[in-house]
């Protein structure tokens, strides 16, 4: 199985969880978060192997489709990033009190970090 596309969709799910229907929310979190195989969940979900692996199909597509269209993990991977980098940031400018150059820069710098994703807000 592909890793980064197993770890993407469990991520959707945490966002887009709402928009499955109960079958698919069950089945797309045995198979990507509990790591069972569709023999395993049709027998726990008294359905066939085919239609655990229809099922994943259609949730798949409808959380690619979900973040297609509102993309809130994007843009939550994009904030946290920012976030990090403000803080990042700060520890610096605190360490640099005494050079008010250096303030100023990392100052107008974080900014512009604001100004740029504000989208994100």
């Amino acid at each position: 199985m592909n890793t980064e596309k197993n770890l993407r969709v469990s991520v959707l799910l945490d966002y887009y969880s709402p928009m499955l229907t109960d079958k698919q929310r069950d089945v797309i979190d045995l198979y990507y978060n509990e790591d069972l195989s569709l023999s395993e969940i049709a027998e726990h979900e008294n359905i066939t192997r085919q239609g655990v692996r229809d099922s994943i199909k259609r949730g798949e597509q409808t959380l690619f489709e979900m973040e297609d269209k509102f993309a809130l993990a994007e843009r939550s991977e994009k904030f946290y990033a920012l976030m990090e980098e403000i803080s990042r940031l700060a520890v610096e400018i605190k360490g640099e009190c005494g050079n008010p150059g250096a303030v100023a820069k990392r100052a107008e710098y974080i900014s512009k970090l604001a100004e740029e994703n504000k989208e994100l807000f």
